[in-house]
């Protein structure tokens, strides 16, 4: 096996070859890292907040932050997930993609999803008690009062593992159906698709399907409601970029090119379109339906073709600039899926922790990145690197 280890929620386990791309391993652990800075955010922003908890210092940058974040992570995931789909397929065939997939997205699913849920509720309840008495305690009364409080059963931040894993298992079975009825389809949809993402009117058209779903929601954005059985608008909205990397697959040698070349006007392109969204959520104040129904729309267009020049533009990035392994690189993109699963609860516990502290939010925010991810890495390497869980994470063990 190569010496850099085959990792993520989304990776085969294969050994290295002429079209193995090391950026887009790189790529996808910095998206699965930057979890712990949106997730420390959300508890410091000025604005509506998704959660229930929120500490008493809270700022506009972690707002921005987030907003920025969320335009790129998950359609980024999404595609490389859609994208190594497609490899495993190709070199193993899609029965074999199916069982990888439910070896490397269900199992750990059923085994870490339990607990820590159970620690997510139990240090969230630890921190609203906080917010009400100042004092520490659980009572679960706090959570049925609380706005934006989760009902039932939530799939937390694991939402995306838990879409992946069907959206790659119907692909196995749709992959299956179109060879033996219409072998000729996949190979022309594969095309039409990735031909969208070289041109200008290509990102435009889209962008409109995801912008007709945004219009459903009051600001215009999907927000995930971590439901186990999501709404179509999530499988639709994900499933786009998740079929746009199935055909980046396909038509790598020249769409992959084609990024390289033209990653930095992705890049400007996404920072215009990030600012218009910005001048279009402050035009007017949001009353408590949202946005008008102009600027919904608006924001709508303008986030989400942001959503697509960006993911672009960092895959076109990475090939160019990080192309190779490094140690340092290899260590975090191996720890990246156990961090990936872990970071939530530390960023409540220590959010809990800081709350009531006159310090500024920013100075939280840094604190709690930090110390969640040193505490992500400490517990990799004690209890996961050379142990059994990496091989159900990761595929391997490493030796001591």
């Amino acid at each position: 096996m190569s010496s850099v280890p085959q990792h993520s929620p989304d990776h085969p386990h294969r050994p290295d070859g002429p079209e193995r791309l090391y950026a887009l391993d790189n790529l996808r652990a910095a998206m699965m890292w930057l979890g712990i800075v949106l997730h420390v955010a959300v508890i410091y922003i000025a604005g509506p907040s998704p959660l229930p908890w929120r500490d008493n210092q809270t700022t506009p940058t972690a707002d921005l932050l987030m907003a920025f974040i969320h335009a790129f992570r998950m359609p980024v995931f999404f595609i490389l997930a859609g994208f190594f789909v497609a490899l495993l397929i190709e070199r193993r065939g899609a029965r074999a993609m199916a069982h990888n997939r439910l070896r490397r997205l269900g199992l750990p699913f059923v085994v870490f999803w339990p607990p820590i849920f159970a620690l997510c509720g139990a240090l969230a309840l630890a921190f609203l008690h906080r917010m009400a008495r100042g004092t520490w305690g659980l009572d679960p009364a706090l959570m049925q009062t609380a706005p934006s409080a989760p009902q039932g059963l939530s799939t937390m931040h694991l939402w995306f593992l838990w879409m992946l894993l069907w959206l790659s298992l119907g692909t196995a079975l749709a992959h299956a159906g179109l060879e033996r009825f219409a072998p000729n389809a996949l190979p022309w949809l594969g095309r039409r698709l990735a031909q969208l993402g070289r041109t200008p009117w290509g990102i435009a058209l889209l962008t409109l399907p995801l912008a007709g779903i945004g219009m459903l929601y009051p600001d215009g954005l999907l927000q995930p409601n971590g439901s186990f059985l999501p709404p179509w608008t999530e499988w639709v909205h994900n499933g786009l970029f998740f079929g746009f990397g199935l055909a980046l697959h396909g038509q790598r040698a020249t769409l992959l090119a084609h990024c390289v070349r033209r990653w930095p006007w992705y890049a400007a392109a996404g920072l215009v379109l990030f600012f218009i969204t910005g001048a279009l959520f402050g035009a007017e104040p949001r009353s408590a339906s949202g946005l008008p129904p102009a600027l919904r729309l608006g924001v709508a267009l303008s986030y989400n073709a942001t959503s697509w020049c960006w993911s672009l533009a960092l895959i076109g990035g990475f090939l160019a600039h990080v192309p190779r392994p490094s140690a340092w690189l290899s260590y975090l993109a191996d720890s990246s899926y156990w961090v990936y699963l872990v970071h939530m609860p530390m960023t409540i516990g220590l959010g809990a922790l800081m709350f009531g502290l006159d310090w500024p939010a920013g100075v939280k925010m840094a604190v709690n990145i930090a110390a969640t991810s040193a505490l992500s890495l400490a517990s990799y390497q004690l209890l996961v690197r050379h142990t059994a869980v990496s091989v159900l994470l990761n595929g391997r063990r490493h030796p001591r």
